[in-house]
């Protein structure tokens, strides 16, 4: 099976886009350099763009200045957490960025944003007009941005938002925005004490500086049939920061000593302890190829998740552990989790 290039002669089968958008981009790689050369721009986005559509189509491409290299072909999936794994796994399959192209999976930061003007619905949207409300609630760590420019005033919602995006990728970066920033608004008018949009990303690294060391936090809530619950997760949990982990591991863990409310005591405390221990020693020795995101107790088991990049052994090493668990039938259940989903109450 071979990609080509003109859009109305791609075919490809799912199972692996990504070989074969990279099997197609060696092979036209020269006519995509000449139309680079002879400013084509029209003509390049009929070549990639079909191919991209062929690694998923839902997937996002733009051509950047590069960071090294002359440009960058950016391929994202645009803030969709299911689609954050496949816009990585293609560029981690990229060939070496060279003078001219290099390769990224989310959209960079633009050294250049404050300078930058672009048409949105027929009228000037320039960065260095755009006024950002910001707040960051005490212990939260993710700033909330109301945005204003001139314009809006005359834009619909939807393209007020659109804009305000777009202008958050180049001041931050994608990933940063999945990372630290928190509710989105645009409005019509301008927010009291808002700040030039410049001043955007040293808040951000103020708010970062709070959280480059481990930490967990301790939280509490009822089951769906109103029995206690208590949880430990890493904080702040962000699969953002773990772009390769979409394996879900769940290792249930039923106990047999519990308090009142079914949470354990005593040998069972002890024993749960000593295996997060283990399973925690057996993830450090992986190769940065899994975390240890959480854990649930209630009603008489714990379950610890852990998400992996499923072309490591994360999921062999949960299954061996088990094997020692004496107090009741222990299982591993291990499913595909790009969003996170299955612990999404508490992603930060």
């Amino acid at each position: 099976m071979r990609l080509f290039g003109r859009k109305d002669e791609f075919t490809a089968e799912p199972a692996d886009g990504i070989g074969e958008f990279w099997t197609w981009w060696t092979e036209a790689r020269p006519e995509l350099d000449a139309m680079v050369a002879a400013g084509e721009a029209d003509r390049l986005a009929e070549w990639i763009g079909p191919a991209v559509q062929v690694v998923h189509p839902s997937l996002v491409w733009e051509i950047a200045p590069g960071l090294g290299s002359d440009q960058a072909l950016v391929v994202t999936s645009a803030g969709d957490p299911e689609l954050r794994p496949t816009a990585h796994r293609w560029a981690a399959a990229a060939p070496a960025a060279d003078a001219l192209w290099e390769f990224h999976p989310s959209r960079r930061a633009n050294p250049h944003a404050m300078e930058l003007t672009l048409d949105v619905g027929g009228y000037e949207f320039a960065l260095d007009k755009l006024m950002l409300g910001l707040r960051a609630p005490l212990g939260n760590p993710r700033v909330d941005v109301v945005a204003y420019h001139p314009i809006f005033t005359i834009l619909d919602d939807d393209t007020r938002i659109e804009a305000t995006l777009l202008a958050l990728d180049w001041l931050l970066g994608e990933d940063d925005v999945a990372r630290w920033v928190g509710d989105i608004s645009a409005a019509g008018f301008e927010p009291i004490d808002a700040v030039p949009a410049v001043h955007l990303p040293s808040v951000v690294a103020d708010l970062a500086s709070g959280y480059r060391d481990e930490q967990w936090a301790l939280l509490e809530g009822e089951t769906a049939t109103g029995a206690r619950l208590i949880a430990t997760a890493r904080y702040p949990l962000r699969p953002v920061d773990h772009p390769l982990f979409d394996q879900h591991i769940a290792i249930t863990l039923p106990y047999l000593h519990g308090d009142a409310d079914g949470l354990p005591v005593g040998r069972s405390l002890e024993a749960l302890r000593d295996f997060e221990e283990r399973l925690a020693g057996r993830i450090s020795r992986l190769n940065g190829s899994a975390v240890f995101a959480a854990h649930m107790s209630a009603e008489g088991q714990r379950v610890l998740h852990v998400y992996a990049d499923p072309v490591g052994d994360a999921a062999i090493h949960a299954k061996e552990l088990i094997v020692s668990w004496e107090e009741g039938r222990p299982r591993v259940d291990v499913v595909g989790d790009p969003g996170w989903s299955a612990i999404s109450p508490f992603l930060t």
